[in-house]
């Protein structure tokens, strides 16, 4: 008798279900940052075909390698585990999405895919190339609905090191407590990527990665442009936690009104009109907001850091969802 963490004599043997049970079991998220619980991405609606499965091999954010990195290292443990998520979501096909400044990872990935569904395909560097959306755009040109999920088109996605952390379940019977972290930024002696067990102190991975250099003044939990700012180091590493980067910055430059020039328009992937939005989430106006598309935002970053005027638009558009979202589920709760 085999109990819920050992792992199969034969992977491929057991049925989606089986599949879905011991990635639930085994506590696995999403490990691109986001941690959306696994089993529940495995388990597509009854009305949602899905034909293909896309496997994240594109960097979320710049300055993280560690998804490269393990690209690089265990190739035959993220082939199989794509292999097992087909299985679990039904897909006919799997495919491999890596930026074109990764071939060789692409060409290690290829030596290992022969004897499965799977097909790499190189994709233009750019950020944010990893938000999920995008991605499916990129991969199939199908375009996810406004307020829609990639089941609404056929799809799912998993991360290269989520798909690596199936196959460990289903296959050793591994539960989820350790992750790939980058530990990188100027004020970090020798920046590397490392594996750290879930609840390790930032301060423990920062000092195994020779400590700070100088007067460090800003500690990001993620990546530059999506990442959160942090007061200290003294904050574990969690499930969703892709990097700690430390900077020594100058002060931020001062805010100025909107200069109306559009570049947070032009550089939004989403086609949004950040300005506009956070207009009407400073004034409260939640109606015009959504309609405008603010859940739609993937908070990448790109509307700031363009931004002439330093607008914190990033800033505005996470509490409008959060405002938006806080009151579409108090609106579902009532009787």
């Amino acid at each position: 008798m085999t109990s819920e963490t050992d792992g199969a004599l034969n992977p491929f043997s057991l049925s989606p279900e089986e599949i879905r049970q011991k990635v639930r079991e085994a506590g696995i998220v999403g490990l691109g940052g986001a941690a959306f619980p696994t089993a529940v991405k495995l388990s597509p609606p009854k009305d949602k075909h899905i034909d293909t499965l896309i496997i994240n091999g594109c960097e979320c954010e710049p300055l993280l390698t560690a998804d490269y990195r393990q690209m690089l290292e265990y190739p035959e443990a993220i082939i199989k585990g794509a292999e097992l998520a087909r299985v679990a979501v039904g897909a006919r096909r799997t495919l491999i999405g890596i930026e074109d400044n990764k071939g060789d990872a692409a060409s290690i990935l290829s030596e290992h895919s022969d004897h499965f569904p799977a097909a790499i395909r190189l994709l233009k560097t750019k950020y944010p190339q990893g938000a999920e959306k995008n991605l499916i755009y990129a991969l199939l040109r199908r375009e996810v609905p406004r307020g829609g999920l990639p089941f609404d088109v056929g799809v799912v996605v998993q991360n290269v090191g989520t798909v690596k952390a199936i196959w460990e379940a289903v296959s050793a019977g591994k539960p989820l407590y350790e992750r790939a972290v980058t530990v990188a930024g100027n004020g970090i002696r020798e920046p590397r990527n490392i594996w750290a067990r879930i609840g390790t102190p930032s301060q423990t991975a920062v000092d195994f990665c020779g400590g700070l250099i100088g007067d460090v003044n800003t500690i990001i939990v993620g990546g530059p442009m999506m990442g959160i700012a942090q007061w200290s180091l003294d904050v574990p590493i969690v499930k969703g936690t892709s990097g700690i980067l430390a900077w020594r910055t100058s002060a931020p430059a001062a805010e100025h009104p909107c200069i109306r020039c559009a570049r947070c328009i032009e550089h939004c992937p989403m086609g949004l009109s950040p300005t506009q939005l956070a207009k009407f989430i400073q004034f409260e106006k939640w109606e015009q907001a959504e309609k405008w598309g603010a859940l739609d935002c993937v908070e990448c970053g790109c509307c700031q850091y363009i931004c002439p005027s330093k607008i914190p638009l990033v800033h505005w558009l996470r509490l409008g969802k959060n405002k938006i979202s806080r009151a579409k589920r108090k609106k579902s709760d009532r009787p």
